[in-house]
């Protein structure tokens, strides 16, 4: 298991290290095989130079390793969100925000990491510039045919796992950071999305984007929030016993493959011996949003409008899976994105008053494996059933990978994957989360939760 940036960071400030060997370490694993499809422009001596400046280890981040999503800007550079419609767009004049807080933290930023073209996906696929393998951060390459990653943070959730970054900076829409967590064997951190400035990030749903982080541990994912946010996380010393856990019975548990059963149950009878109370939940809410989004969705309207001009230009240009959902928010009509707005808000009231008795609910983060890459490739036009199949497997995988997760997303809530897979399984997430607001909750149970998982 690789070390996390809080172990690292403690041995350079205790002057067992330094920050630029740590980095060229990185900066090795970046360059290998792994890393394939992961990096879509790498940044090694810019990075080199930050880790070189005095005192850099004294600062919080202490000049390590840090990969940036696609979908930020970046000073001097194009941020083209994984897409060949923005590839030749203007340079940004600043870095955004959330890159200027890490950098202001010691950062060394070492590249920009592979997408799914605008973060429309869950699966991780891109048709333009490549899929980066799934990689499990405990045990090494997957074994077998290489498996997606997960979406959209793809090559920031590989870049973490393989050990060219301490801290991938991504985005989580419906589960863009969580997702990837679950599939490549990492911890993926969705905050509360007021908590973190989305400025300077090319939007996909202004209303449910959060700018948030991958990383090896949680202390790290706190690490990483903390500088964010621009916030401190409040720590609780309670056991895990002090805290009422919840797992909801409806839709989060239906379907799951037998692996993933089987890893969560597990999971489950681990917290329990260790003292955790957990109580089954019926939460029938859940069952309502279809219902709700039916006209297609905060992420078909709002990215439609941000794209409406560029695809009446470069339709062509688009993924075809993403222009198609995309397209969707065409029809939308302005009584029903503001009837949307209003059944969200009365929904989230619902779900709060059936949760507010828990300090976190706890769920599988994915109801499925990763699948193949192959059987989700693509379509290259070679044979049309082949492709029909493929867009029918990758839909049907995009459907599962997002279900759970993105239902907290239009909670407007916080959630936590981790890893809860043994040696010889496929990377599975085990997901700990709540309504807005109850960050810290659910950092310090995922903490508690992380440290009974590792015994």
């Amino acid at each position: 298991m690789l070390d996390d940036l809080d172990t690292h960071r403690r041995r350079l400030q205790a002057g067992s290290g330094n920050a630029r060997d740590t980095l060229e370490r990185c900066i090795a694993v970046a360059q290998s095989p792994a890393c394939a499809h992961v990096f879509s422009r790498t940044m090694f001596d810019e990075a080199r130079a930050h880790a070189a400046q005095p005192g850099i280890e004294q600062r919080p981040l202490a000049g390590l390793s840090v990969s940036v999503k696609d979908l930020f800007d970046l000073r001097g550079q194009p941020t083209p969100a994984g897409s060949a419609v923005l590839a030749d767009a203007p340079a940004a004049q600043d870095d955004c925000l959330a890159v200027a807080r890490l950098r202001a933290a010691g950062a060394s930023v070492v590249g920009r990491t592979h997408m799914v073209e605008f973060a429309f996906s869950g699966v991780g696929t891109n048709p333009h510039y490549g899929t980066p393998a799934a990689f499990d951060a405990r045990t090494g390459a997957l074994p077998g045919p290489a498996r997606v990653p997960g979406g959209s943070s793809s090559g920031a959730a590989v870049s973490v796992a393989t050990g060219a970054a301490f801290i991938g900076l991504g985005s989580d829409t419906g589960g863009s950071i969580r997702i990837p967590a679950a599939l490549n064997g990492i911890v993926g951190f969705k905050s509360t999305a007021r908590l973190v400035p989305t400025t300077g990030a090319v939007p996909l749903s202004t209303t449910l984007d959060t700018v948030c982080a991958l990383t090896r541990s949680v202390r790290d994912a706190i690490v990483a929030h903390e500088i964010l946010a621009a916030r401190r996380v409040t720590r609780s010393p309670a056991p895990l016993a002090a805290w009422r856990l919840a797992v909801p019975t409806d839709t989060f548990l239906e379907g799951l493959d037998p692996q993933v059963a089987r890893a969560f149950e597990r999971s489950l009878d681990t917290l329990r011996r260790a003292g955790a109370r957990i109580e089954p939940l019926a939460l029938p809410e859940v069952t309502d949003l279809a219902s709700i989004q039916a006209t297609g969705g905060f992420s078909a309207a709002e990215s439609y409008a941000w794209h409406r001009s560029l695809l009446a230009l470069h339709a062509d240009r688009y993924d075809p899976r993403v222009r198609t959902r995309i397209e969707r928010g065409a029809t939308m009509t302005a009584f029903e994105y503001i009837e949307l707005q209003q059944a969200r808000v009365r929904w989230i009231a619902r779900v709060e008053d059936s949760i507010a008795g828990f300090d976190a609910l706890l769920s599988p983060t994915v109801p499925i494996l990763a699948p193949t890459i192959a059987s989700v490739a693509p379509a290259d036009g070679r044979d049309a059933l082949e492709d029909a199949a493929r867009d029918a497997a990758f839909f049907r995988a995009n459907g599962l990978l997002l279900r759970n997760t993105s239902i907290v997303n239009m909670l407007d809530g916080c959630a936590l994957s981790l890893p809860c897979h043994t040696a010889g399984e496929l990377p599975v997430g085990l997901m700990v989360w709540h309504a807005a607001l109850h960050d810290d909750a659910v950092l310090n149970v995922g903490l508690r939760i992380e440290e009974e998982l590792q015994k």
